[in-house]
């Protein structure tokens, strides 16, 4: 008895804990690689006939998908997580290993201790993962999409905001376009003479696509008199935009090619000229939650490949499981979507998926045996 007591408060980091630990570590990368192969595989495929049809070279492609490595892994990090502890733990059950530790007075949470203290410090890698590499990367493979496969002129450097393009015989600049409503807002046309001098500049406060041409309300425009002042009228023309809302898009930046910090500036100097940030507050968060997805896996996937009660055996358990992995998705995405909508308060649209698996996950895991 006074064994079995010593065994159930093991201190974290013997022999069973390191063997334990090596195995997880082992299967987790195997399973990053394999998964992360087969998710650029999906994406060549989804990006097949596009590739071809713009005739970029091999390498061009090559460096397209070296560049997009690092977003991959960061996307289905939480799914190898979760594969590794199903796949470590299931192998121990079948060995009777699992049996093994029980008999000697471990309980479920003791065995798992070793795991879920590996799944936070995965979570804090896809953190500084998410902050170096998938940003400078992701922002390189979008340049290489936009201007080499799709063969745009990459004519903005900030996204979907201050994007500058050039017209003819003008520059026209856009504090900001809404990649979800495509509408415009702050539109300045500055028109120049032939030797590059400005004659004057035209404002648009909105614009909006109606589905064939940008429709804007009343415009204002200034320009230089010959005694140097300037005057002002009325207009109602619509801008001289050629680019449709897809090539736009084609310019904007996601916000994964954005740090957490940068993306925290980006919001302040867009509230600070009056443009809704709704959407990008709800990004800002995503970065802070979404690495704690493994952590989530390990607590969900533990107590289905090891409590006695859950009949079926593994292959039950691991699509027990596999079916609440992919519930998280959707219930990210769902929540994503109310969140860039204003549905939803920006934390609550990021956090709330985490906050119901985690009471799952914890109820689960600490439930009697």
């Amino acid at each position: 008895m006074a064994a079995r007591e010593q065994t159930r408060f093991l201190p974290l980091g013997g022999i069973l804990d390191l063997y334990l630990a090596r195995g997880f570590v082992r299967t987790f990368f195997s399973s990053l690689l394999i998964i992360t192969t087969l998710f650029m595989i999906v994406d060549l495929f989804d990006r097949a006939g596009t590739i071809f049809e713009s005739g970029a070279s091999l390498w061009t492609v090559i460096c397209y998908f070296f560049y997009k490595i690092p977003i991959s892994v960061s996307r289905i990090i939480g799914f190898a997580t979760l594969f590794s502890t199903l796949f470590g733990l299931g192998m121990l059950a079948r060995s009777h290993e699992i049996t093994a530790m029980r008999a000697s007075g471990l309980s479920v949470q003791r065995i798992a201790l070793p795991l879920v203290s590996l799944s936070f410090a995965i979570c804090a890698a896809t953190f500084f993962l998410n902050e170096s590499l998938v940003p400078a990367f992701s922002y390189r493979a979008d340049t290489i999409y936009k201007s080499e496969i799709k063969n745009k002129q990459q004519q903005s450097l900030f996204g979907n905001r201050d994007i500058w393009i050039r017209g003819d015989g003008s520059f026209i600049n856009i504090d900001h376009f809404d990649t979800n409503t495509n509408a415009l807002e702050g539109v300045t046309i500055f028109v120049l003479n032939r030797d590059f001098s400005l004659q004057g500049f035209v404002e648009f406060p909105r614009g909006r696509w109606n589905g064939k041409k940008w429709e804007v309300e009343q415009a204002v425009e200034w320009r230089f008199l010959p005694d140097g002042k300037m005057a002002s009228q009325k207009i109602e023309v619509p801008p001289p935009i050629a680019e449709t809302p897809e090539d736009l898009k084609l310019l904007a930046r996601d916000a994964s090619e954005f740090t957490y910090f940068d993306l925290q500036k980006q919001i302040a100097d867009m509230k600070a000229k009056g443009i809704d940030t709704t959407a990008y507050e709800v990004d800002l968060q995503i970065k802070l939650a979404l690495p704690f997805i493994s952590p989530l896996m390990v607590l969900l996937a533990v107590p289905f490949a090891l409590k006695k009660h859950i009949s079926g055996g593994v292959a039950l358990s691991f699509g027990i499981a596999m079916t609440i992995g992919f519930g998280y998705w959707v219930l990210i995405s769902f929540c994503i979507s109310l969140g860039h909508s204003g549905a939803l308060p920006a934390w609550l649209a990021a956090w709330a998926p985490n906050l119901i698996f985690t009471m799952t996950g914890i109820y689960f895991f600490t439930a009697e045996e």
